[in-house]
């Protein structure tokens, strides 16, 4: 098995790297589109060893991302799975992301493999995606196997660990309430690169204004949605084509937008003795400080939103994508990757997730070092998942 592994190369693709004298395997390569039950076409490749029906499927995807060529794709193909990496119809389109309609896309995905010859359909989740497969799984049963690797503990539950509750006004990316922010000198910043040292006590009341903004986000979200709903309801009763009931279909039919600022801004990311792992200083999505990605205007987590694509997403209060709710309800064998030095997933959040699968075959590993990408440990990060897989599939 592992001389598949260490010989899988994805077939002129430079992405993902690979030593130069390694053999080629003849991997096949198969351009998707499905059509889901509700009208609309999802894209993403099918990866298979050349020549064999694999009896074992397994679907990639992510929210918004695109899997089709993610890096546990030749790898696991060239293990002798087939390996379907695809986009959900949010590809690229964070604003107005459902997750329910993202596992409609998962569950038109898992029925297409079936529908192919595989026996056996693994959901695999790495990031993002962990959350959304899982949801899929506890909402349709279409998977045989769960497999989280680096997986969000939910996108909501991931927002409010790293939106600013400094922010006073929504309106104004500027507006700072000063004990709460954690770039202020006076509650323990540091300029980069120095660590940071926050008070626990500050901390404590820091997590709860966290989850207090994603509070009144929400309500601004569900006043929206309220207000269009009675504009509609208005519009019934009224004259058709009168001035009132153009004015009311007007205001049912739009839709705006909310603007989240300032989402980069957990203290762990520069505070090193909270929560220890082998996590380096910053995040994944700082370049390098996270100070100056916190209020960068062309970039930012959940930056622009319908109010239903945040209630859906990034809401830890209204979101059902969230693993404490839907592992419970995973029942399928299980196996979680844990990477060590992930900047933005705690061990005990994986370790808790592991707690709660309601499978009676859960495994779990921590990649010692590995980073949210696994970069560097991406090979036995894949020998896990084959082995694993291996002694449940054919």
């Amino acid at each position: 098995m592992s001389d598949l592994l260490e010989t899988a190369r994805p077939l002129g693709m430079s992405y993902w790297p690979l030593p130069e004298d390694a053999p080629d395997v003849d991997l096949d390569r198969e351009a998707i589109r499905l059509l889901t039950p509700d009208g609309v076409l999802v894209r993403g490749m099918l990866w298979t060893p050349a020549g064999k029906p694999p009896k074992t499927a397994i679907i990639l995807a992510h929210p918004r991302g695109d899997f089709s060529v993610h890096y546990a794709c030749p790898l696991l193909a060239a293990a002798g799975y087939a390996v379907l990496g695809f986009a959900t119809r949010y590809l690229n389109n964070d604003a107005d992301c459902l997750h329910e309609k993202c596992v409609v896309d998962v569950e038109t995905a898992a029925a297409e493999m079936r529908r192919r010859g595989a026996d056996n359909v693994v959901l695999f989740g790495n990031s993002g995606g962990g959350s959304l497969m899982a949801l899929a799984q506890a909402e349709t049963g279409c998977g045989d196997a769960w497999v989280g690797v680096a997986a969000h503990p939910g996108e909501g539950v991931f927002m409010e660990q790293v939106i600013d509750p400094s922010v006073a006004d929504e309106s104004d990316p500027h507006s700072v309430v000063p004990e709460l922010d954690m770039y202020d000198p006076r509650n323990g910043w540091k300029p980069w690169p120095e660590p940071s040292s926050y008070d626990r006590g500050w901390l404590e009341n820091y997590r709860a204004a966290q989850r207090e903004r994603i509070g009144r986000i929400d309500e601004i979200a569900r006043g929206a949605i309220s207000a269009a709903d009675d504009a509609r309801k208005r519009g019934r009763d009224l004259p058709k084509g009168s001035d009132e009931w153009r004015d009311a279909r007007r205001r049912g039919l739009h839709t705006p937008y909310l603007t989240i600022y300032r989402t980069l801004a957990n203290p762990v990311y520069l505070d090193p003795t909270i929560d220890p792992d082998d996590r380096p200083l910053g995040s994944l999505f700082a370049f390098p400080d996270p100070f100056e990605a916190n209020y960068f205007g062309r970039f930012g987590l959940a930056r622009v939103m319908t109010p239903y694509g945040w209630l859906s997403t990034w809401s830890s209060l209204s979101s059902a994508a969230k693993l404490a709710d839907t592992m419970p309800k995973v029942t399928c064998p299980v196996l979680m990757l844990h990477p060590t030095a992930d900047t933005e997933i705690r061990i005990w959040q994986a370790r808790e997730a592991r707690d709660r699968a309601a499978s009676d075959d859960v495994t779990y590993h921590e990649l010692e070092g590995a980073p949210h990408y696994l970069e560097g440990h991406r090979r036995p990060g894949m020998e896990i998942v084959v082995n694993w897989l291996r002694a449940r599939f054919q």
